[in-house]
């Protein structure tokens, strides 16, 4: 059977016009990760030292920092490194070929799907982020849009 994937684009507000609470405690914060990208707020966890990583975490990787706070995320990412897959996986073997990448927002690096022909994406290029559910999973899926 094909998958059908669901965005929600047209719900969303503007980068950084609603309110959503970045509850990190509740499943180590992924959760509200997702949820924030969704609703177009996303953010990081940034330490007391400036260090940046994502959920779930409870310490800073960098210099082990217990004192996480939420960031916004910056709007715009650049694609660092990225490879096109050929042969996917059970869940994304109907999208094949597709382009995986690792995009720098400010201080962290994200891996996702870009949103665009194989031969369209370069790296430097620059991207932004959102969320792609799996109807049949119901698990997100970070993507990238070119911009």
């Amino acid at each position: 059977p094909q998958r059908r994937w669901h965005r929600r684009q047209h719900d969303r507000p503007r980068h950084g016009a609603g309110r959503v609470s970045h509850d990190i405690s509740a499943d180590g914060g992924y959760e509200a990760f997702c949820a924030a990208i969704d609703a177009g707020e996303p953010f990081y966890l940034g330490c007391t030292d400036g260090h940046g990583s994502v959920p779930p975490r409870r310490v800073c990787p960098e210099c082990g920092d217990s004192h996480l706070t939420a960031q916004p995320l910056p709007a715009t990412g650049s694609i660092q490194n990225h490879t096109v897959v050929h042969v996917g996986t059970p869940a994304f073997a109907d999208r094949a070929p597709y382009v995986t990448a690792i995009a720098d927002f400010g201080p962290v690096s994200l891996t996702g799907i870009v949103e665009a022909t194989p031969t369209a994406v370069e790296n430097g290029m620059d991207v932004t982020i959102d969320i792609e559910t799996d109807v049949d999973r119901e698990r997100p899926t970070l993507v990238f849009e070119p911009r």
